[in-house]
């Protein structure tokens, strides 16, 4: 059987919406949870910070694209998430500061590899920069997953929606972004129109397997 393969466009994320049964998502929030951040004891800088070279590991939380919109805090005190009935899947981050590490102003801050482990088993895997600037999307290399996500190639998109008190960052994540192709090739075939709803729309291709 030869899988066909899918295709994102941009998403307009104006509101939470989970995507349909058996489709994977193509956009979605995430929200770290500070609890799980752990760095080296160096290099760091004279205020403990991080500094350039420094590795880390970080997790959080999945959320339906636009649930994190306008400031929403994404999760509690104690590292839980904010809105435990819309979590969609864990998402864990590791890599590297650079730049001027934990005191980056603006550029890139960090060289990572995430790790986005949605509920229903599918993985997605990602690798690039991210930046300090809030609000400034940065392209990531899409570099393999399974189920849905098996045969996925090509980039994403991620933007720092802001960070909480303790620096935890809330993000969102586009597949494809500029229409780039998340997949192994292809012509599209169509597209979900907007509902009446107003929830955001996606083209994709299906993905039934071909005999």
């Amino acid at each position: 059987m030869k899988p066909i393969p899918i295709l994102f466009a941009a998403i307009v994320a104006a509101a939470p919406f989970p995507a349909p049964a058996g489709e994977p998502f193509a956009a979605f929030d995430i929200a770290e949870d500070l609890s799980r951040f752990v760095s080296a004891q160096a290099p760091v800088f004279d205020d403990g910070l991080p500094a350039y070279g420094n590795p880390f590991i970080t997790q959080g939380y999945i959320y339906p694209a636009g649930t994190l919109a306008d400031g929403v805090e994404d999760t509690l005190p104690n590292g839980e998430p904010a809105f435990p009935e819309l979590v969609i899947g864990a998402w864990t981050c590791d890599g590297y500061f650079v730049g001027d590490g934990m005191h980056t102003g603006t550029g890139a801050i960090v060289m990572t590899r995430q790790v986005f482990r949605f509920d229903d088993g599918d993985l997605l895997i990602s690798h690039g920069p991210e930046l300090a600037d809030v609000g400034l999307p940065v392209t990531r290399a899409v570099t393999g997953g399974t189920g849905e996500y098996a045969h996925a190639t090509g980039a994403m998109q991620q933007t720092l929606l802001g960070m909480s008190d303790g620096f935890g960052v809330r993000l969102q994540v586009e597949l494809g972004g500029h229409g780039s192709r998340v997949g192994r090739g292809g012509q599209h075939r169509g597209c979900r129109r907007q509902g009446a709803s107003g929830r955001p729309w996606a083209c994709r291709e299906a993905s039934t397997p071909e005999r």
